[in-house]
């Protein structure tokens, strides 16, 4: 019984965040626009973080490259936190805040989107990618926590969802995740 109610807890406090999430509406739009400007104009969409929020990178760069509900062409994007040998050799070589970083200043150009997810939005790397992406005029995009962090200083673009615990900000970004891969699907492919 004691299990029960804390899966009752639990799902109530994601339905909680969930619904607050009307809050993100207008800028989960624009980041859509923005990924479907760059892809129309033969650009790519270059994801990062760390821990989860890494997966969640891979997971989204994975919706725009296989697909997310439609059976169609695949769409420019790539994740920089799936080279290991990458990684850990700029980290070993150069210092961790400088993982991503230097793989965009390898395989990013002018017109491209990244996207940097955080928890915290204080991340070394991440602060220092988007530092990176803006001097070479890649759009910068943020999915954040509800306070931000250094990161909403650097992007362009900054999601705030509605949490400050780090399992909720998790899945409201993938939440947030899905319905960008939706739209810009949509908009290419359900004509």
């Amino acid at each position: 019984m004691k299990m029960q109610n804390e899966i009752k807890e639990s799902i109530s406090q994601i339905r909680f965040y969930v619904e607050k999430m009307d809050q993100c509406s207008e800028i989960i739009e624009k980041i859509a626009e923005e990924i479907i400007k760059a892809l129309e104009k033969g650009n790519k969409i270059i994801f990062c973080g760390n821990g989860g929020s890494a997966a969640i990178s891979q997971h989204l760069s994975a919706e725009l490259m296989g697909k997310y509900k439609l059976n169609r062409s695949p769409m420019a994007a790539i994740s920089l936190t799936t080279d290991t040998s990458a990684i850990t050799a700029i980290a070993n070589d150069y210092g961790f805040e400088y993982t991503f970083s230097r793989q965009l200043l390898g395989i990013g150009k002018s017109g491209d989107v990244i996207i940097g997810i955080s928890g915290s939005g204080n991340s070394s790397n991440l602060v220092e990618v988007l530092k990176t992406a803006k001097e070479m005029d890649i759009k910068t995009v943020a999915f954040l926590g509800e306070f931000g962090g250094k990161m909403a200083d650097f992007a362009e673009i900054s999601l705030k969802v509605p949490s400050s615990t780090t399992n909720y900000i998790q899945e409201l970004h993938l939440i947030a995740g899905h319905i960008i891969c939706g739209l810009v699907e949509n908009y290419f492919w359900d004509k």
